[in-house]
Order: structure tokens, then sequence, then C-alpha cells
């Protein structure tokens, strides 16, 4: 391993809560953006019924979900290649990670945590019923994660900040249309309740995807 390379491990010898504390801003920030969008939607949804709500609810956490999918995947390949250069787990975990984490954070928690909540909540992944959506974004995600790697250099280090950040940005939209699309219509009255549950649906996978979970495999196998 080089210099460089070592360098970049020592500075991330934290733990997983070091991480999650660490990335935690990131999450409030986008969450509390997250909430300003769709109020915006809701107010300009005034007067439509609520199977119209889920429906416009329903496109924009398709969209923001393939996205999420693009920045997971560059996001982990990015990470990963600080510590490894094994073309072979990097392509697995590109593709792994992405349908564990994206799909954690953007149905599999949302869902959760409008179930707590009382709400009769619909279940949904994309990775199952739309598959042939899914994998257009998936690709690209592991090429741009590879292009990044392999030809910014010096610049790596800002475009896997830009991207970690827009990762939680996306990932945070996706979880809360998610949550009104397929139940939680009147999330105004709960909004409190909402807008904790939807920090830790961001954080935690966000941060396993973009940070420990490509350290950690990188590690796997690798030589001391």
């Amino acid at each position: 391993m080089s210099k460089g390379h070592n360098t970049e491990a020592v500075g991330h010898q934290h733990s997983i809560m070091g991480e999650l504390i660490c990335h935690l801003p990131y999450a409030i920030f986008s969450v509390a953006f997250s909430i300003t969008v769709l109020s915006f939607v809701s107010y300009f949804s005034f007067g439509d019924s609520v199977e119209t709500l889920c429906h416009k609810s329903d496109q924009l956490f398709h969209s923001f979900h393939f996205m999420h999918i693009v920045f997971a995947a560059t996001g982990t390949l990015v990470a990963f290649f600080r510590f490894s250069k094994n073309i072979t787990k990097a392509l697995i975990l590109g593709i792994v990670s992405p349908m564990i984490f994206c799909t954690l954070s953007d149905s599999i928690l949302p869902y959760i945590g409008g179930k707590l909540l009382g709400v009769d909540m619909h279940f949904h992944l994309c990775f199952v019923t739309e598959l042939s959506n899914v994998i257009p974004f998936l690709i690209a995600g592991i090429v741009n994660g590879f292009a990044i790697s392999r030809h910014y250099g010096d610049r790596q280090m800002l475009y896997a900040v830009s991207s970690h950040a827009i990762h939680i940005l996306v990932s945070s939209l996706a979880s809360m249309f998610y949550l009104v699309a397929h139940g939680c219509t009147d999330w105004y009255r709960i909004i409190g309740m909402v807008f904790i549950f939807l920090i830790v649906a961001v954080v935690i996978p966000c941060t396993l995807s973009d940070v420990v979970v490509p350290m950690l495999f990188a590690r796997v196998g690798s030589k001391k």
C-alpha cells in the first residue's frame, strides 16, 4: 500500500459510532431541507385528493430513489479504492452495497417508521418490482465510481465529499416521499417524529454505505 493510502487509512481509524456522529449534521440539514420541499409540494396540492398526493409523492420518490442509487454506488467505490485496488471486490461491492443500503434507507426504514407512528403503510421495493429501471442507474453509478477513482487524482477527496453530501440529500428526499406515497399523507400532524425517524433512516445506511462498509470490505483478505 502506498504512503498516500496509509495516510488515508490512518485518518479513517474511527469507530462506527464516531462516523455516525460525524455524518449526523449532513443528515439533519438534509432531512430539514426535505421537509421544506415536501411542505411546498403539499401546499401546492391543497384541494387535491389523497390519491393525487400519493401519486405525486410516488413519482418524486422514484426519481430521488434512482438518483440515490447513482450516488450510493459512486460513493461506495470511491471510498473502497482509497483502501484497495481490487477491481473484482470493488465490482461486487458496487452492486451489492447500493441494493442493500438504498433499499434500507429509502424503503424499509421509512416503512418501519410509519408503522411505529401508527400509519397504515404499504410496502414497495424497487429492486424487486422495477429492476429494469434500477439497473441503468446502478451501472451509471458504478462506472462513475470507477472513473472518479482512476482519473481524478488529488481531486478525489473533493468529489468524495460533494458526492456524499448529495448522496445524503437525495436519500432524505427519497425517504420522505416514500413515507408520504405509501401511507403517511397527514405527516404534518406528526412532523416532529417524522423528522427524527428520517434522520435515523438516512444517517445509518448512508454512513455504512459510503464509509464503514467499503473500508471494512477493502481490508477483508488483504495483507497487513
